[in-house]
């Protein structure tokens, strides 16, 4: 059974899972790949959820303010092992649920085109592509999507 913990930034779990998967990063998003992670700074991070199997670290993602009534989610990440279980599905719930008990109203977030799985997960959970947003306005690589919770 999956278990969730809501933390911070801060949690070493939610560290080592970063490591990994900005190692992904780096190869999905090649030439792009800094450009990408200079958004991607985990400091100061208030709201993060790690998911834990077996008292193991599986999973991980976390939310930023984004304006006054959304939230931008950042680094969503499972471990390669344990990819098609849900338990993305299940960090991403908690987020949403997370946020709208601090009165937000919807969730943003941007992903790149090439990863593949990622657009089809948050197609599969009601994401609807928007216009790319801020620092991704004119990035072709990027799609932003939103979600109302």
């Amino acid at each position: 059974m999956v278990k969730l913990v809501r933390t911070n930034s801060e949690h070493k779990d939610f560290v080592f899972l970063v490591k990994q998967l900005d190692a992904y990063l780096k190869i999905t998003d090649g030439d792009e790949h800094e450009f990408y992670n200079q958004f991607n700074s985990i400091e100061n991070i208030q709201h993060v959820v790690i998911a834990y199997l077996e008292n193991k670290a599986v999973g991980c993602g976390a939310f930023k303010p984004f304006n006054k009534n959304s939230v931008e989610i950042k680094r969503m990440f499972t471990l390669s092992e344990v990819r098609g279980k849900g338990i993305a599905t299940h960090i991403l719930k908690a987020l949403e649920e997370w946020a709208s008990e601090l009165d937000y109203a919807s969730c943003v977030l941007e992903t790149g085109i090439r990863q593949v799985e990622a657009v089809q997960f948050y197609k599969k959970n009601r994401y609807k592509i928007i216009v790319n947003y801020s620092q991704y306005k004119d990035v072709e690589n990027s799609l932003c999507f939103e979600k109302y919770i």
